[in-house]
């Protein structure tokens, strides 16, 4: 009797159904997968953040290992306190002038749309003033709606200042044992899949490395060409408030496409309210140019095949992670997406890097030569990282 209700059933019928409840259990793994990052970012935001950071500054340490002949230990105790040193530093000379630069900024931009209104209204375009004021009114009232999960957001997991100083406390703890034990934290995360994943899977995140460092170097260089730019070309106009303006744009620049277009309209909302509208468009094209440049010259030259993402896989990514941690999530869920892209690409025969030696790109200094034994032996063990002088094997440090 069944079997002939299912022949019954269109064929067609029968794989828009396959399909349908495939999907749904899709999307709800991801709603859930959504949620949970949303419930659990006082642990993951700061382990992302010490890895993120493990890629940038392991050329140090693996610097001060080969040159300065330090133990492995020491070297990234080293390199932790002088990013404490350099960031306490930064703080300190630039922070107070910066936040005050901050809130002039938002004061201009104010001054600036309301010109702005005023030119649309009575300059050549002749636009409604009630409905301009309609419109102004609505986005003002939505951006006070959700202000609470933007300073959420910047503030990362936090609501209170507790919260921020346990994440940076984990964030310091797990940086320094990343630098220091990374091979070994990986092989015993390496050492927990099956025997016969265990090749394909140290590959690929030999691969993901690569991407990620290709990616983080990349996208700090690229922001501070934008700062720079801009704030070069306020400067040359005169514009006011030209120093903390790159300092929101090179923020703001880790945010790919939002943030550039956000810290572009307010530099020239403040052109406008200073100098007037020749300025403003002066400074318009300045913020085009940089950014034109950017898009079409140092993405593409400077990250090459490493990070090769549709420009809509990155405007959906940016909009995932801020709906799952805000500001935070939007900056981190790119190079996650990259790094993925990567892994997934390997593991499916599509490899970016197939010529990838030992030590391309510094993966083998962190994360180690990993052995995959046959049936039978011991779990795998990472081989001490490249450059470090007298080692004998990786309980050493």
């Amino acid at each position: 009797m069944s079997g002939d209700v299912t022949t019954s059933v269109p064929r067609s019928v029968q794989v828009a159904a396959a399909w349908s409840w495939r999907l749904l259990a899709i999307l709800l793994g991801l709603a859930a997968l959504v949620l949970l990052l949303a419930v659990s970012k006082l642990i993951w935001v700061p382990v992302v953040l010490a890895l993120l950071l493990t890629v940038l500054l392991q050329p140090l340490v693996a610097l001060l290992v080969s040159r300065a002949r330090m133990s492995r230990g020491l070297a990234s105790a080293v390199t932790v306190v002088a990013l404490l040193a350099a960031v306490s530093t930064l703080v300190a000379v630039t922070g107070r002038a910066i936040v005050r630069g901050f809130a002039d900024l938002w004061v201009q931009a104010q001054e600036g749309i309301a010109e702005l209104l005023v030119y649309l209204t009575s300059g050549p375009l002749g636009l409604d003033r009630a409905q301009l004021d309609d419109l102004v009114g609505q986005l003002t009232d939505q951006l006070s709606s959700s202000s609470g999960t933007l300073v959420s957001g910047a503030l990362s997991v936090t609501v209170t200042i507790g919260h921020v100083l346990a994440g940076a406390l984990v964030t310091l703890f797990c940086l320094l044992f990343f630098l220091k034990d990374g091979a070994q934290i990986w092989a015993w995360l390496i050492g927990l899949l099956p025997r016969q994943a265990r090749s394909r899977s140290y590959e690929a995140s030999r691969r993901g490395v690569v991407t990620l460092g290709a990616f983080t170097r990349t996208q700090i260089l690229v922001a501070l060409i934008d700062a720079v730019g801009i704030g070069l070309g306020a400067l040359i106009l005169g514009i006011p408030l030209a120093v903390p303006l790159a300092v929101l744009v090179f923020l703001a620049s880790f945010i790919p496409f939002v943030g550039a277009i956000a810290t572009g309209a307010i530099a020239v909302l403040v052109a406008l309210v200073d100098q007037g509208v020749g300025t403003a468009l002066i400074m318009l094209g300045i913020v085009l140019l940089v950014q034109q440049v950017e898009s079409h010259v140092l993405q593409p030259l400077l990250l090459g095949q490493a990070v090769s993402l549709h420009p809509v896989a990155v405007i959906l990514s940016v909009a995932a992670g801020s709906l799952a941690a805000g500001i935070v999530g939007a900056l981190f869920a790119v190079p996650l997406v990259a790094t993925l892209n990567t892994v997934v690409l390997y593991l499916h025969g599509r490899d970016k890097f197939p010529d990838l030696g030992t030590d391309a790109g510094g993966p083998d200094r962190w994360l180690g030569r990993l052995e995959v034994p046959p049936s039978g032996e011991p779990a795998p063990a990472a081989a001490p990282p490249a450059g470090r002088p007298g080692s004998a094997g990786p309980s050493e440090s």
